[in-house]
């Protein structure tokens, strides 16, 4: 039996995504809500195919095009908002796009990092592999260097390493990676490597152990590090990068568990040598 011919075109839903309209996602909800036209025809059906080169594409009355995509990795610095506006925010706080001299695509942060949070931080205009490099699914590794208040012996690093109940009740996954970097005199580093992305966690996980965090940097999103990075420096992906990232998120739409992996197949915490990006002072 012959194959059914695929229908030439791409879907509907990427372009909006390539665009920067919205995730892939977030574009099928607009075109089943009536809001997308195309050559002038309300299109409702998700996976309708396009050529968005000849087709004239709307949302909302407005046309849309598909712009180039930028990826972007950047050494957040401390006192810098995460958030898409260019110059600041509602409070009048540097954002992290200002950072960006020379960019004209609007690009938005991948995650978040506190005002006080430095280090690793992805800005692109896709918004199909923003939404998929977020989504819990897929279990992103982000890895961090952390300094404690206090000297953490054998029973809070473990309960680090287990997962631990957070103020609101919720327990935290257990950490891929745990790596003592140094002590200073009354204080811990710890390296510690997370798939989960609730708000605020390293910071909340020192508070369940009665170990404050005092700094905090994230040294790697997703296998990109910031080595050789200054503060507020910022450079394009490169290809081979940009590669592996969509290759990590890759698939099907739901993965077959939240952590993106097949059932029974979560990997023992690891043991490696402390990442070498933005070291601890």
């Amino acid at each position: 039996m012959s194959e059914t011919p695929e229908v030439p075109g791409v879907r509907l839903q990427k372009v909006l995504a390539q665009a920067g309209v919205s995730s892939r996602r977030g574009g099928e909800a607009l075109i089943a809500e009536g809001r997308v036209s195309v050559n002038g025809a309300v299109v409702t059906e998700p996976g309708t195919r396009v050529d968005p080169v000849t087709d004239q594409i709307t949302v909302d009355g407005k046309e849309i095009a598909a712009e180039q995509l930028i990826y972007i990795l950047l050494n957040k610095p401390d006192g810098v908002v995460t958030s898409g506006e260019r110059d600041v925010d509602t409070r009048g706080r540097a954002t992290v796009v200002s950072l960006l001299r020379g960019v004209t695509q609007r690009l938005f942060p991948v995650g978040r990092l506190d005002f006080h949070t430095r280090g690793a931080l992805l800005l692109t205009n896709d918004g199909e592999l923003s939404s998929r490099l977020t989504h819990p699914s897929y279990g992103v590794e982000k890895t961090y260097h952390v300094k404690f208040q206090g000297k953490l012996d054998t029973e809070p690093l473990d309960a680090l390493s287990r997962g631990v109940t957070l103020e609101d009740g919720t327990v935290t996954k257990p950490i891929e990676e745990l790596v003592a970097v140094k002590d200073t005199a009354a204080n811990s580093w710890i390296q510690l490597t997370i798939t989960q992305g609730l708000n605020r966690q390293v910071r909340r996980m020192g508070e369940a152990i009665g170990h404050p965090v005092l700094k905090l940097i994230r040294v790697s999103f997703a296998d990109l590090t910031i080595d050789g990075l200054a503060d507020g420096e910022w450079r394009s992906l490169t290809s081979v990068e940009l590669a592996r990232l969509k290759t990590l998120v890759a698939g099907d739409d739901k993965p077959p568990t939240r952590d993106g992996k097949p059932p029974g197949a979560r990997k023992p915490p690891r043991t490696r040598r402390p990442n070498r990006g933005s070291r601890p002072r």
